[in-house]
């Protein structure tokens, strides 16, 4: 994707400015402590929530996180929630260990564990009760929704915006997908701050099944079409087996002010490591 106005020596620093502090996600699971360790002191880190470990293994990574001095972002997803009290014993905690940024998605299980059937529902209930954050974020999905329509994710978005702070978006492999994406919600009067999400530095294949399984297929694709197979295979021996998302990166930048993409959400899959090696080569180059 070419820029629009920046020099060479422009895109590169605006790269570097959004690769310089990014939001690293992190599953709090029992190799989080190890992971973790990899980043910078006071890196901001983001701690999902999955329907194995339920809420209590979010909650109690994200205490112990930031306690060990890490800005750390906790994911409160509605389904996980029982209902009003049970937030507000949540928020106590997270207030007690200094945490001020939340991200608010729905949740992926099937029936939700109380009262909570959507992030809109919970965000309301969270307006109402006396613990305040700096920070709310609430999700996007680029490329849709594997179980929702267009049509319903804009809704929804469009409800949950006035109790938000910012978005991060799903990961995409296409920066012209997360731009034309991005073009929708400000068409749709949306002018939060946008975190985008890029996956992390891991084998091909590892990261292939994963971006299967969270329904991001037409990035998957778009990684195949880019050059034609043989370029795709080309691009996997050269890498030796491993995605990079420099071209990601590279694309989104120089339109990051006038997108108003406020920073790189980076879904790590705990592989910190390998991610931050390249996060910190990008940056010495």
């Amino acid at each position: 994707m070419a820029s629009k106005g920046l020099t060479g020596s422009e895109s590169r620093a605006a790269a570097e400015s959004l690769l310089s502090d990014p939001r690293f996600e992190l599953m709090p699971f029992d190799s989080f402590g190890e992971q973790v360790a990899h980043l910078p002191d006071g890196a901001t880190v983001t701690i999902t929530a999955s329907p194995q470990l339920e809420l209590e293994a979010t909650i109690a990574t994200a205490e112990e996180a930031a306690e060990a001095g890490y800005e750390v972002v906790p994911h409160v997803s509605a389904r996980y929630v029982r209902g009003p009290d049970h937030l507000a014993e949540i928020c106590e905690r997270l207030r007690a260990v200094g945490i001020t940024d939340i991200f608010v998605p729905g949740g992926d299980r099937e029936e939700p564990i109380g009262e909570f059937e959507s992030a809109y529902d919970m965000l309301v209930a969270l307006d109402d009760l006396d613990y305040e954050f700096e920070e709310i974020g609430i999700t996007g999905y680029p490329e849709g929704h594997d179980f929702l329509s267009e049509e319903t994710l804009a809704d929804a978005m469009e409800k949950k915006a006035p109790y938000a702070t910012y978005i991060a978006t799903q990961l995409c492999y296409d920066p012209n997908a997360v731009l034309a994406w991005i073009d929708g919600v400000r068409d749709r009067g949306i002018d939060l701050p946008i975190e985008v999400g890029i996956p992390g530095v891991m084998k091909y294949e590892k990261l292939l099944s994963i971006s299967q399984k969270v329904g991001v297929g037409d990035s998957v694709r778009f990684l195949q079409k880019t050059t034609g197979i043989v370029g795709f295979i080309k691009q996997f021996i050269g890498s030796r087996g491993r995605y990079r998302p420099d071209e990601l990166v590279d694309g989104l930048a120089p339109h990051a002010e006038e997108y108003g993409i406020r920073g790189l959400h980076i879904y790590t899959f705990n592989q910190v490591s390998d991610t931050e090696e390249w996060r910190l080569g990008r940056l010495d180059a």
